[in-house]
């Protein structure tokens, strides 16, 4: 928090003290190299940060169990207990729980981990605030869930799928596509946006809290300082409520797939 706070107002110094408000180019920032000819971009970078992160916390929590845990082993345990307890088992019963409770834990810490780089110093943008990461994700649940129902019932999880058992076959032109648009379609659409756009709108929002204490302070001076200490109350109060966001949509990702998944290996599918 602090340190986004100091980088922006520096910087409104380097500029004569101008105004400089949040755009979508921050989401689009400047190459820093190419790796087999990939351009990696600061963005990139801080998603493979993220990812050594969650990779590097669970081998060191559990390289070495202890029958009575420390307490790194300990928060890491509850960390894998609340994806188990509170959306595997919960949505999708003990033993189709265990079946895909690896990809519900993966999905969770890593948009979670990706999520809370938004607000920790000297990174200041989530993982997740571009494209690929909410739809590569969104993806992986979209082929997880049909896979789900096509191995519960090979014959008759499109047709199930499609054409719901107990309406009139002349209403079927109606609902059909709308099955379809909303299952097979919609599904992937709002996981992926859901994510997106929460990431990128607290992103956003912080910088034009941090903005505009810097303008209010070293521009207008005087009784503006009043509202500059005001916007940055206010920039420290949503870093608090952006980790709450980041916490939240990684297990509303999770919880979603889950549920899609329970949906398709459905005792009428």
């Amino acid at each position: 928090m602090f340190t986004q706070a100091a980088t922006l107002i520096a910087k409104t110094a380097e500029d004569g003290g101008e105004f400089h408000a949040p755009s979508i180019n921050e989401f689009f920032p400047d190459v820093i190299t190419t790796v087999f000819g990939v351009p990696i971009t600061r963005i990139h970078i801080i998603q493979i940060l993220a990812t050594i992160a969650v990779v590097l916390v669970f081998w060191l929590g559990t390289r070495k169990m202890r029958v009575v845990p420390g307490r790194f082993q300990s928060l890491v345990e509850m960390g894998l207990g609340f994806v188990r307890t509170n959306i595997a088992y919960d949505l999708l019963g003990k033993k189709d729980g265990e079946r895909f409770l690896p990809i519900l834990t993966t999905m969770f810490f890593m948009i979670l981990f990706m999520n809370i780089t938004g607000i920790i110093p000297f990174l200041n943008i989530a993982g997740t605030a571009i494209i690929a990461v909410p739809m590569t994700l969104a993806v992986v649940s979209y082929v997880t869930f049909i896979y789900a129902g096509i191995k519960k019932s090979p014959g008759n999880f499109f047709k199930n799928s499609l054409f719901p058992a107990g309406v009139p076959w002349p209403i079927y032109i109606i609902v059909t596509p709308i099955e379809f648009i909303s299952t097979f379609i919609i599904r992937p659409i709002t996981l992926t946006l859901r994510l997106l756009m929460n990431m990128m709108v607290g992103h956003l929002l912080l910088v034009l809290f941090f903005s505009a204490t810097s303008f209010f302070l070293l521009t207008m001076g005087g009784w503006w300082s009043i509202l500059a200490a005001g916007s940055l109350a206010f920039g420290f109060a949503f870093t608090l409520f952006e980790i709450l966001v980041a916490v939240l949509q990684a297990y509303v990702f999770a919880l979603l797939t889950a549920v899609y998944i329970q949906l398709a290996v459905a005792e009428e599918h």
